[in-house]
């Protein structure tokens, strides 16, 4: 019973890194949002200290998982998708994909706001697909400032500098595919008559 109870939580470290590594977290930030030691996050990571309700309660919090998640439990064969909103910097994103690697899905709402926010383009690794779904959505990608409508979609590589908010007073509502290791988005086919879709930064 040991033995089971240390394998599962042997894994939960690793599940700690990589949904912050996804999500571009900081452990500073982390350590903000939950109100744990980033020394004690940095071990809980590692494997160096052993995980407990206690700590495990407030992170699922902060990535927006459930605890059955954050271990590793099996499935319980309920076929619903439980959604559970994350929320930073004004922005809530929904994560859409359950699983720990590859290409991930996000639904972003930025929502109304009456005055815009001031462009702070960031980097890392990594290669992003958005899809504007309603709104206007501003995206300023290296030296490039553009506005994607409904319908209009971007990709890009992430280590250029990029931004992205609201192009107006309006919500924006848009997808993201996102793959951490530079995972690209491919169509597989398309209808003759659909014109490329044009890729920002080249």
């Amino acid at each position: 019973m040991d033995s089971d109870l240390d394998r599962v939580l042997g894994v939960v470290g690793p599940r700690l890194r990589a949904l912050r590594r996804q999500r571009d977290t900081t452990l500073a930030d982390l350590s903000a949002a939950t109100g744990i030691s980033v020394s004690t996050l940095s071990r809980l990571e590692s494997g160096a200290r052993r995980p407990t309700l206690e700590l495990l309660l407030p992170l699922a919090r902060a990535h927006g998982v459930t605890l059955d998640e954050l271990v590793g439990a099996p499935p319980t064969g309920d076929p619903r998708i439980h959604l559970r909103p994350v929320t930073r910097h004004g922005m809530t994103m929904v994560p859409l994909t359950r699983r720990s690697g590859g290409i991930q899905a996000y639904k972003l709402v930025i929502p109304a706001s009456s005055h815009r926010r001031e462009p702070a383009p960031q980097t890392h690794e990594g290669y992003e697909w958005l899809y504007v779904l309603n709104g206007r959505l501003r995206l300023v990608l290296g030296e490039h400032d553009l506005v994607l409508s409904p319908g209009e979609a971007a990709e890009f590589n992430t280590r250029v500098p990029h931004w992205f908010g609201a192009a107006d007073a309006a919500p924006v509502e848009f997808l993201s595919l996102f793959g951490a290791q530079g995972e690209r988005a491919h169509l597989r086919a398309r209808p003759k008559t659909e014109q490329p879709v044009e890729r920002p930064g080249g």
